[in-house]
């Protein structure tokens, strides 16, 4: 037998194994699963390849949005995955002690260490959520409140440098804030995790790691969507194209960061080393945190604290140059609370610009740093303490369920007029309003898996909008830079009547001026 004819034999045999097994899942999860009267997409409901798709595209959250919109509040967009988007599925779900991170956060566990963000053992998170707190409380966000301070004065100085130019049709070069931000960000996450000093702001040398962040985040997210992606060994593939040279750097960086706060002594400096190291369980008799773990959780301070942080302020920033009579009302605000530039800093003059506070509310509502669903299932031994109850919804064993957070921020029936960028909405008299508004308001999410980080990020992002509209004045710049992020969704538009565009997170270029 000639080796085309085998091959040809061995196919058929394949194909004859295969197609029938194909139609008996394809019919199970369409006729006899339990999931089976939930309305979503034909696709979404017998297979993952439907969300991979579009999170692959980074535009899930949008096709998410659009499918609750026609097919209602509560839509399986999985196999078996559900997603909501009401405010009672919020508590039902996330502040809820039993429930945990779906299965599929066990993917984005790298060097087989999870971290807070994907431990899904409830004791195990617990130690770490305890441990990890003790480098934000308000003690400790005093205490590093002056580095932060000088990152951000370093990023002010930034600003001035790259406006400085008078080739501009306006006298002064257009700024791409969005990576001015994301290197403040990663600078002050370096000091808050290691103790070190990346100058991402000044210097370009370890400027490559934002793309590998950016790379990584985008790789978790496409696995826990579409989890047979991480099954094929792509994730190997993504690391061939990154490069030998580049994962060498990557790891010589981290080598010297953590070389370097061993080297010292244990409270040099006011970091997550000093902050928590009294509390770790150096020996193994209290079958705690390691110190050997601890660095696994400041590696997660990237993402979680640089990352998301920079996204609200980029989106600030954006909403700020395309709204003048909103910039008009913050700036006057700034300038009238302050009377200096040195004096904006943590307290009671800063907490008192209502107006700051509802601007980044605002942004974090159109824009949320985590816009997709952030996927939960009934922890496995909760099974018979009785059915798990979501929105009125019996949630049958098995199931993924959550919130998607960009459809439940605009959702007009919780916030009128959406996709408009009104911070005065957050100011309102109307008690009814304002509660009902804050119900579904979740940029950190909620319960025992919210973020921990949450009073810094405001205070992060309170600080570089006080200092940079106290120091300058900006304007949407003229011509093409002037209409970047803003996408138009033409193939969205034809399914809705959008009214507005939302933010392309990767640029937002302004006009400064002192």
């Amino acid at each position: 037998m000639s080796i085309s004819n085998f091959t040809f034999i061995l196919m058929k045999y394949v194909a004859l194994i295969f197609l029938p097994y194909l139609a008996l899942v394809v019919g199970y999860r369409l006729f006899l699963h339990p999931l089976r009267a939930y309305p979503g997409p034909v696709l979404a409901r017998f297979s993952d390849v439907y969300a991979g798709f579009y999170a692959l595209g980074m535009r899930l959250h949008l096709v998410t949005y659009r499918d609750l919109k026609k097919y209602g509040p509560v839509i399986r967009h999985g196999p078996n995955k559900l997603v909501f988007s009401s405010q009672k599925a919020l508590q039902d779900i996330y502040n809820n002690e039993r429930v945990t991170k779906s299965h599929v956060y066990e993917l984005t566990v790298a060097s087989g260490k999870p971290s807070i963000f994907n431990a899904i053992d409830r004791q195990r998170h617990r130690e770490k959520r305890r441990l990890i707190g003790q480098a934000i409380t308000d003690k400790a966000m005093r205490s590093f409140e002056p580095t932060m301070l000088e990152q951000i004065d370093v990023f002010i100085e930034q600003i001035q440098l790259a406006s400085s130019s008078t080739s501009g049709p306006e006298g002064s070069q257009p700024v791409n804030i969005t990576d001015l931000t994301k290197r403040l960000g990663a600078d002050i996450v370096g000091h808050l995790a290691f103790g070190y000093a990346l100058n991402m702001q000044t210097d370009p040398t370890y400027r490559f790691v934002l793309q590998g962040l950016a790379v990584g985040s985008y790789q978790a997210n496409s696995f826990m969507q579409f989890p047979m992606l991480k099954k094929l060994g792509l994730h190997n593939l993504v690391t061939i194209l990154g490069g030998y040279a580049s994962r060498m750097k990557y790891k010589d960086m981290l080598h010297k960061m953590i070389t370097s706060r061993l080297s010292q002594e244990k409270h040099a400096q006011n970091d997550l080393y000093s902050f928590v190291v009294d509390h770790l369980d150096l020996d193994g008799s209290k079958n705690g945190v390691k110190a050997s773990e601890l660095w696994s959780e400041a590696l997660f301070f990237f993402p979680a604290g640089g990352d998301t942080t920079t996204t609200a302020m980029s989106a600030l920033f954006f909403y700020l140059a395309h709204y003048r009579d909103v910039y008009d009302k913050l700036a006057a605000e700034i300038r009238q609370t302050f009377d200096s530039e040195v004096s904006i800093r943590g307290g009671s003059q800063l907490s008192s610009c209502r107006y700051l506070r509802a601007c980044i509310d605002e942004a974090l509502r159109i824009s949320p740093p985590v816009s997709g669903t952030l996927w939960r299932e009934l922890y496995s031994d909760e099974l018979e303490k009785g059915p798990f109850l979501v929105d009125g919804h019996v949630i049958p064993p098995g199931t993924q369920v959550g919130v998607s957070i960009y459809a439940l921020h605009h959702n007009e029936q919780y916030f009128d007029d959406p996709f408009t960028f009104c911070p005065d909405r957050w100011l309102t008299e109307d008690r009814e309003a304002l509660n009902r508004m804050t119900s579904a308001f979740s940029p950190f999410s909620l319960g025992a898996r919210g973020c921990a980080g949450k009073a810094m990020a405001y205070l992060e992002a309170s600080l570089v909008l006080a200092k940079t509209l106290w120091r300058f004045d900006f304007t949407l710049t003229s011509g093409k830079l002037g209409q970047v992020g803003t996408m138009d969704l033409i193939w969205f538009s034809m399914q809705e009547d959008f009214k507005d565009g939302t933010l392309d997170e990767e640029s937002s270029f302004g006009t400064f001026k002192d």
